[in-house]
């Protein structure tokens, strides 16, 4: 059957959720308001939200720089005027927040994908993960092109689609597509039918059919007229702004960190939640930047390098293994080769420029640090996945890492006394379901979605320990899944007696979910009580917010005998 043009060519997708899934979300949120969430997930937001270095510019400045290089751009992406004639870039009016600033985009457009060609267009399909990068403002870049249709080239106007995983027969999802696949516009196509409803743009071919598969690397498709309009940033005013989501920076307000203080950002990498603390901070105290991962050390290092921040220690660690007891530690233990006797005489911290902080609040292993020999690229972004945390490892087992290749060091660490700081950030690796525009969500399982929350339980009994008497501990996540927001919390207040939830300031999320929810198999997963949904921060992708999805919650530590 035929199918219609205007409805074939069109960005209408639909999130697939695993079945047990879905009917959990629909019991937590209702059916109608998930179903919200859910289309919300597969669109960018309608701004980019930027943070300002303080330590190096102003707002006022940076809004000056950013209009002249967007309005500017080569890539013709033009800043689209609101619709009272007012400027698409402004400063954050929430007190407090002025140091961040908003970029307006538009979207979604509606695109004329037929009109004045005698057939339909040449198609390019690229994988989901290109397609949900170009929908925040990338281009189309060669590694991310699946297939096209045949006799494309240089210049010729192509249709930019998307190939979303699909079930297969023994519960899996994949593409299964050979890369290279030629379309040719047929209902006999691959995807010819999935990818209907799924088109991002409309472009000119950079490189010809062939180009696009022989080449490694370079932009295959200027994509040029967007179903969103949103600026890329890439390289844009490095080391004075920082593209962050709203409610990572609202994160790390709600840490309220003070000057002078000792602080742990327990899963630090990429780094922007270290450095807005930093910059909250006024670069005076200590933050110690902790990651499991060498190379994501480093870009914390590298970041914080840019920005010119010098308060930032990193090491390298694993977050289930942060807490340092005087039973474990050896009185041989050394630090660069002498004897330190201290507690946490195993660990070796990493800093830019030194340790930037009072000495007297260190051990004097810490004081022993070594400073890195270079530092390197680094790529931006907010928390990903557990899933694509194995996969970026299994990459670097293929060639030289970029340690062997550009040098490097990140000092290991073997943990840290109870009470070591006044402070504590767990923004926790999870499920990343918060996270958009997101087109597929297949994987996830009422089972894996449990298993997420009991490995941050793992972490929080880690992170409730560091934190001294009279200090504060923040647990923050990018996703929507109860089991991993409300139900941590449960866990934290019915097993650690001497936590209370405290207030947030700003506080401009949502209350959190009250209740119980109770699984086909038996299991009861308990959530927030009633008067606690107020004192966490829950931010919704289909409120007005416009924010990614996130959750903040904030604890006082009372004495603990």
């Amino acid at each position: 059957m035929e199918m219609n043009p205007s409805s074939r060519y069109s960005y209408d997708p639909v999130l697939r959720w695993d079945p047990e899934v879905e009917d959990y979300f629909n019991k937590a949120y209702g059916a109608d308001h998930f179903a919200r969430i859910s289309k919300a997930l597969t669109r960018p937001s309608s701004y980019s939200c930027v943070r300002v270095n303080t330590v190096k510019t102003t707002s006022d400045a940076v809004i000056e720089k950013l209009t002249n290089i967007l309005n500017d751009s080569e890539d013709g992406l033009k800043l689209l005027l609101r619709s009272d004639g007012s400027s698409p870039i402004s400063k954050c009016q929430i007190p407090g927040l002025e140091y961040v600033v908003f970029v307006n985009g538009s979207g979604p457009h509606r695109i004329d994908y037929v009109s004045g060609l005698e057939n339909t267009p040449k198609e390019v399909l690229v994988s989901r993960k290109c397609a949900e990068a170009v929908l925040r403002g990338a281009q189309v870049y060669v590694p991310g092109v699946l297939a096209c249709t045949a006799h494309v080239e240089v210049g010729d106007a192509v249709a930019v689609c998307v190939a979303v995983e699909q079930p297969g027969d023994e519960g899996d999802w994949s593409v299964n597509m050979t890369r290279g696949t030629t379309l040719q516009g047929l209902p006999t196509d691959p995807f010819y039918c999935e990818r209907s409803g799924l088109y991002i743009g409309m472009g000119t071919a950079m490189l010809s059919r062939a180009g696009m598969f022989r080449v490694s690397h370079g932009v295959a498709v200027d994509l040029n007229n967007r179903v969103f309009r949103l600026p890329s940033f890439h390289n844009v005013l490095e080391g004075e702004i920082f593209l962050q989501n709203l409610p990572s920076i609202i994160a790390a307000h709600a840490l309220d960190p003070q000057k002078g203080e000792r602080i742990l950002d327990m899963c630090a990498a990429p780094g922007g939640k270290t450095t807005a603390i930093a910059i909250l901070m006024n670069d005076e105290g200590e933050i110690v930047a902790a990651d499991r991962s060498h190379n994501k050390v480093m870009d914390v290092q590298r970041l914080s390098a840019e920005m010119g921040l010098t308060c930032i220690t990193t090491c390298k660690l694993d977050a289930l293994k942060s807490v340092c007891l005087p039973s474990t530690l050896s009185d041989s233990t050394s630090v660069n080769g002498e004897n330190s006797g201290s507690m946490t005489s195993h660990s070796e911290l990493s800093s830019n420029e030194g340790m930037a902080s009072d000495a007297s609040r260190r051990s004097e292993a810490e004081n022993s640090c070594e400073k890195n020999a270079s530092i390197e690229q680094a790529k931006g972004g907010d928390k990903v996945s557990q899933s694509e945390i194995r996969k970026n490892k299994g990459r670097l087992k293929n060639g030289r890492g970029r340690t062997q290749s550009q040098g490097g060091r990140a000092g290991k660490s073997e943990g840290f006394p109870p009470n070591s700081f006044d402070r504590v950030l767990l923004d926790a690796p999870c499920s990343a379901l918060g996270l958009r525009p997101r087109l597929f969500a297949g994987l996830e399982t009422v089972i894996s979605l449990r298993n997420h929350g009991r490995y941050q339980r793992k972490m929080f009994d880690q992170a409730v320990q560091l934190v001294r008497v009279g200090g504060v501990l923040v647990y923050s996540t990018c996703t929507i899944n109860p089991s991993e927001n409300e139900a941590v919390v449960r866990y934290a207040l019915d097993k650690y007696k001497f936590l209370s939830l405290a207030p947030q300031h700003p506080r401009i999320g949502g209350p959190g979910l009250v209740g119980r929810c109770e699984f086909p198999d038996g299991y009861v997963e308990e959530w927030l009580k009633p008067g606690e949904e107020e004192m966490v921060q829950k931010f919704d992708p289909s409120s007005k917010l416009d924010t990614i999805g996130f959750f903040i919650a904030k604890f006082s530590v009372g004495p603990k005998d």
